[in-house]
């Protein structure tokens, strides 16, 4: 979580901004003397605004944002109506779920409306809201959003300096290209197990397995990533759950220390969410015991109920995976190893263009990319190097294909830096270098093919930095052949 690499350091300003936003939220529906309910609604809606939106352009992030409330106030009304009608309610709750899982379908956009209506629904649960507050929670989600997009857009806009990277989508032929429908089909039927279990442990804070088994299928691909998933949704909310005991209960709701928590946890989730999925789900649970304490109903039975209701969701969504429509955990690696490698190519390709004195040519967008490939790829490979994976010899080579991809991610971040010293000199072996590298790639992502990967010798007097990058991505490049190259089922082959 803390030597994860962090370029330009978005997600240390992301999350700090975050804080900001969420804060400016909630002291905008206090200052208009909204109830505590209406405060902590808008609080999630801000939060859920500046997590979820992750267009590739401004422009398409201020759109996003402003459709929020489409998505989002007609579910409320829906939930709060609904709150007495339990079978009508949980038939709702089901179809949200199952057209905000199908909504990813429309990229970025469909997958933040689709987790704010999820979001609006199991909202109203946590706080039991009911009809007669549908007035001010609707202003509550509209000055959070507000609020939200003016720290986003205006205050803070790191994004207008350092433009989003492309969110890596799944690969044609893989079954990860389009997998919108069968995840709505095993989300469904992951939060049906959920909700029908978790009533009969609970019938006023069942909503925790279905939001569980939800959240297991946000940014998954394949089996294996999900049950991975749900396994470190569970680590991270005992974690959580023995922080809040300790932290928590003996606050007893007192305000001014719960905000300032709550905000320690808002900065949490953002830091954490995408090097570990644990760490993340540590700071949401303790953040749901803070707001418990303020609500007034916190107590330990509560939170051993929370991790009861945790178990159930992720239980829901191992089932659904396994038997509903599956895809394996080795197409999803892949995928996502080939979209890293050709990644590489292109910033190479436009690192080499730039120190030729092209300056339109920017390796900056791609290596970006590669960063958020890498972290796919983590995803992808977790169910083998997990600690309980039984399969040895896979998890030594998914190790190594981790590593070696790291070393490719490191080279290719130094020679982005070199690309962008004005200063910095073109020498002549940098086309033959770049050229071996793009061979490299090509052989490694050609199907079908078994071709020798030859790297040249590094050279015996220093050279040039850009050229020393090379010299290792290329030796990186060409390591990974041994594993990739061998059959999943065989020992890993050491080259030498």
């Amino acid at each position: 979580m803390f030597v994860a690499p962090d370029p330009g350091r978005m997600r240390l300003r992301n999350s700090a901004r975050a804080v900001i936003g969420v804060a400016a939220a909630v002291a905008l529906a206090e200052l208009c003397g909204l109830s505590l309910t209406a405060s902590i609604t808008g609080g999630l809606a801000a939060l859920l605004a500046l997590f979820t939106v992750v267009d590739t352009s401004v422009r398409a992030q201020r759109a996003t944002t402003a459709l929020l409330p489409a998505a989002g106030f007609p579910v409320l009304a829906l939930a709060t109506t609904l709150h007495g009608v339990p079978l009508a309610r949980d038939a709702a709750f089901l179809a949200v779920v199952f057209a905000g899982v199908y909504a990813r379908r429309w990229g970025p956009r469909g997958h933040a409306l689709g987790i704010f209506g999820f979001m609006m629904f199991f909202v109203t649960q946590f706080l039991h809201a009911l009809p007669g507050q549908l007035p001010e929670l609707y202003a509550a989600v509209g000055l959070a959003l507000l609020a939200a997009a003016a720290v986003r857009f205006v205050l803070w806009p790191i994004e207008r300096r350092t433009p989003p990277a492309a969110a890596p989508p799944g690969l044609p032929g893989t079954g990860l290209a389009r997998p919108t429908t069968r995840q709505a089909f095993q989300a469904t039927a992951a939060c049906a197990f959920a909700l029908a279990i978790g009533q009969a442990l609970s019938e006023d804070r069942w909503y925790w397995a279905v939001g569980t088994a939800w959240w297991i299928f946000v940014n998954t691909a394949s089996r294996g990533e999900t049950l991975v998933r749900g396994f470190r949704r569970v680590l991270g909310t005992v974690l959580g759950i023995a922080a809040g005991l300790l932290i928590a209960v003996p606050l007893h709701g007192a305000p001014a220390p719960t905000a300032a928590l709550v905000a320690v946890c808002v900065f949490g989730i953002f830091y954490t969410a995408a090097p570990s999925y644990s760490w993340m789900m540590f700071f949401v649970t303790v953040m749901a015991g803070l707001l418990y304490g303020l609500l007034g109903v916190l107590h330990p039975g509560l939170l051993v109920l929370r991790f009861q209701e945790t178990a159930i969701g992720a239980l829901g969504a191992a089932l659904a995976v396994v038997i509903i429509l599956p895809v394996t955990t080795h197409a999803a690696n892949d995928a996502w190893i080939q979209r890293a490698l050709h990644c590489v190519r292109a910033s190479t390709a436009a690192a080499l263009e730039r120190l030729a004195g092209n300056p339109d040519a920017d390796p900056g967008p791609h290596a970006a990319e590669l960063e958020m490939l890498l972290a796919r790829v983590r995803m992808a490979l977790a169910p083998l190097v997990h600690p309980l994976s039984p399969l040895r010899a896979r998890k030594a080579r998914a190790r190594q294909v981790l590593a070696l991809l790291d070393d490719c991610a490191r080279e290719v971040r130094g020679l982005v830096a070199v690309a962008a010293d004005p200063q910095a000199s073109h020498d002549a072996r940098l086309a033959a270098a770049c050229w071996r590298v793009e061979a490299a790639v090509e052989a490694l992502t050609a199907p079908d093919s078994t071709p020798e990967l030859i790297v040249a010798p590094r050279p015996s007097e220093p050279a040039e930095p850009a050229l020393a990058h090379l010299h290792g991505l290329e030796h990186a490049l060409v390591a990974l052949a041994a594993p990739l190259r061998t059959d999943p089922r065989a020992p890993l082959v050491i080259s030498a």
